[in-house]
Formats: C-alpha cells, structure tokens, sequence
C-alpha cells in the first residue's frame, strides 16, 4: 500500500494525494475516454504485432529462406534502438507540449499516420534490407503513438476510476495481441494485403481514439522553460522515491522477454520445431491466437474488478508472471501442436490477469504525476525493449541451440521477472 509521506501518484489501494483529477470532480465513469484506454493498445501495438510477429517472417521467408531467423533478429536489434530513444523522447516531449489540439493528440495522430504510410510502403519492396531501415522510422511513430496514449490514464481518469479504465486498456491490450495474431495469420498467402490492413487499422483507429479522447487544448497550463532542473526531471530517468518504479519496470521488461521469445517464432515454432506444412501451421496459428485471445479477454476483464475488491494489485501481477513460466514447459518438453496449444491456455489466464492489473500496479509506483507521460514511457519502453530483445534472443539461441532451447529461456525469464514485482513494497 502507498504510504501517505511517498506522495503516491494513484492507487487502487492507498491515498492518492497529487492526482491531476479528484475523485470529488468525476463521480461516474468517463465512458469515453475509457473506450478511448480500450482502443488504445489496438492503436498501435496490434497491428506491429501483425505484421512483426506474423507477416514479416512469412515476407522474409519468401524473400531469403535460409536467413529468415536472422532477418527477423536484426529487425528487431534495430527497432530496440530506435524504441529505445523514441519512447523516452516522445513520453517527455508530450508531458511539456502546450498546443492548441493538447498535450498528446499530435503525438498520436502523426505516430499512426508515419507508421501506417510506411507499413505501406514495406508492403512493396523486395529486399530485406530496405524493409529494415524502413521499419526503424515506423517504429519511431509506434512508439510516439504509445508513449503518448499511456499516460492519459494518469491525465484524464480519477484515482477510483483507475482501476477500471486500467481494465480497459488491459483488454484492449489483450485483443490487441492476440486478436491481430489471429487476423494476421489469415494472411499469409498474401502478405502484401495483410500489411495493408495492419496499416489502415492503425490510421483508423487512432483517429477513433483521439475523437472519443476529444483531448483540450492546454495552453493555459504553466510552460515548462528548458534549464537544468527541467530537463532532468521531464528527460532523465527518475532517482527520487523510485525502487518500486524499477521493480514494477524490470519485473515487466523480464516478464515480456519471456513471453516474446515464444511468440516472435510462433509460425516457425509450427513449421521449424513441430514440423506442419505452411498451411497447418496458419491454422494451428488461428487456434493458437484464438484461445489466446478468447481465454485472455475473459480473465482481463474479470481480474481488474476482482483485484479491486480484493485491494491487492501485486500478487495478480505476480501469479500471471509465474503462470507464463510455467506455461513454456509444455512445448519444451513435448514436440507437437496441443503442447502450444496447452501454452496458449495458460499463458492466455498469464496474459489476461497481468494486462488487466498491471495498469494499476504501474500508477501506483510512479514517481511524480507531473512526468507521467516520461515514466509510464519508460515503463513502456520496457514492454516495447522486452519485445525486442526477446526476438534478438530467440533468434540468437534458435541459430545456436534450436527452437527447444528458447522455451527454457523463457522459464528464466518470468521467474525473475515475478520475483522482481514481488519485491515491490508500496502496493499490496
């Protein structure tokens, strides 16, 4: 639980004190901002997740076959990089914006509308190279997308909503991952229109979200003059009141490793490790994401209230980490499509429990309200820098151990990402 002399930004279980909206100011739900949190992660995350995880490895295995692997890994060595500045810079640029259209809006609507023109022209070219650098400016708009959709929770969304409006997102983000999985998958046979699709999802639904957001302009608020304080509070990492800010942020990077070593060669997973055909491997690739999805929306939407009336946000955290080490030994130990199949379900109860709680866990061990965007970016930098570390990994142990050797990996990972969040004292 927070303690009061912490000054906690907000908590589902202890005193609030520096939230920018009382709960005395916002007595019902905000409907439309937290269908706006919902669409968020469908924004930005689902169609990268499409089109990385899923149609750019079969565009790579139609391009240069015996490199796939390694094409995929350098893709994300230099898509880390770019997150890795881009999150950072995009979170604290848009918690000192002052523009007419608000502090996150233009963030938003220029990350989706670069990413989705660029996703476009991959679509066209041939050589794995172009695709490459190409896809390191599409991931500078993911992630200008996703540093500035985060902290409107923290913007918009009262302390006793949090919680709520964290279920929301967690959802979403549920959907997000495993429901363009699914959609993507359909696709294979022809990656081109595929990758269109992710493009226009992304255009689309931003512009959805930022409408139903319908973020004010905040000229009135204080300009924030660029000095020497200024610039190590909204662009350094935090150093005051922060061990459970980086307990909650490690314990989620090692939790994401984990997880996205298996499902960044999900399809070679099929066609490699278990050995099915092209074509079996889009099918168990659709029953694989659909119990993924499915099983995982069911749990996002009932652990949030459940964590609620319980007062504990850490433990489910925690509980879902171990759950999705666990769930990595069916296929480590037995070759064959129902061992993914047994993964997906666990991980789905893993995925679901942690996409829903995690939310309210990251608000409460903010270090300051004032720097959300720059803190929750950090902490989705972790989620972003975890994806891509784990697809460099898995690409380095697959070329040196085999397929079977990632899903060890992956057990070490979530046991100490879960052993991380356990360590965190201010939230039960």
């Amino acid at each position: 639980m927070a303690e009061k002399n912490k000054k906690p930004t907000g908590s589902v279980v202890g005193e609030v004190t520096n939230a920018k909206i009382k709960d005395s100011e916002q007595p019902k739900l905000p409907w439309l901002v937290s269908s706006a949190m919902f669409l968020a992660p469908l924004c930005w995350y689902g169609p990268v997740v499409g089109a990385r995880n899923v149609l750019l490895p079969q565009l790579f295995s139609q391009i240069d076959p015996a490199n796939k692997v390694w094409a995929v890994g350098l893709l994300a060595t230099v898509a880390t990089i770019t997150s890795a500045i881009t999150n950072l810079l995009f979170g604290a640029l848009s918690d000192v914006t002052r523009t007419r259209f608000g502090k996150r809006k233009p963030y938003i609507v220029l990350g989706a509308l670069v990413m989705g023109i660029l996703l476009a022209v991959i679509a066209n070219i041939s050589s794995i190279k172009a695709i490459i650098f190409i896809w390191i400016i599409a991931a500078a708009g993911e992630n200008a997308i996703a540093a500035a959709m985060y902290p409107q929770i923290s913007d918009r969304i009262a302390p006793k909503w949090r919680g709520t409006a964290s279920t929301f997102y967690g959802v979403g983000f549920t959907i997000a991952q495993q429901g363009f999985a699914l959609i993507a998958a359909q696709f294979l046979g022809n990656v081109k229109v595929g990758i269109y699709v992710m493009a226009a999802t992304s255009v689309i639904l931003s512009i959805v979200h930022v409408l139903l957001m319908n973020e004010k302009d905040n000229l009135d608020e204080p300009h924030v003059p660029l000095n020497k304080e200024t610039l190590k509070k909204y662009f350094f990492f935090p150093t005051e009141d922060a061990r459970d800010f980086y307990l909650a942020l490690s314990g989620k990077f090692f939790m994401v490793v984990g997880s996205t070593i298996v499902t960044t060669f999900e399809l070679y997973i099929f066609t490699d490790y278990i050995g099915q055909s092209t074509q079996d491997a889009s099918h168990s690739i659709s029953i694989f994401s659909s119990i993924m999805l499915f099983i995982g929306v069911f749990f996002a939407l009932v652990s949030g209230p459940l964590a609620d009336k319980l007062n504990r946000v850490k433990m489910p955290v925690v509980v879902a980490t171990f759950a999705l080490g666990i769930a990595a030994l069916f296929p480590l130990f037995v070759k064959a499509a129902w061992a993914m199949f047994a993964y997906a379900v666990i991980a789905a109860f893993g995925n679901g429990l942690y996409n829903s709680v995690d939310g309210a866990l990251n608000m409460d061990v903010l270090p300051s309200s004032d720097t959300a965007g720059k803190d929750l970016g950090l902490i989705n930098l972790a989620n972003t820098l975890g994806q891509m570390l784990g697809a460099i990994v898995a690409a380095a142990i697959v070329g040196n151990f085999g397929y079977q050797a990632i899903f060890i990996f992956a057990v070490i990972m979530e046991v100490i990402g879960g052993i991380l969040i356990a360590s965190i004292r201010r939230v039960r």
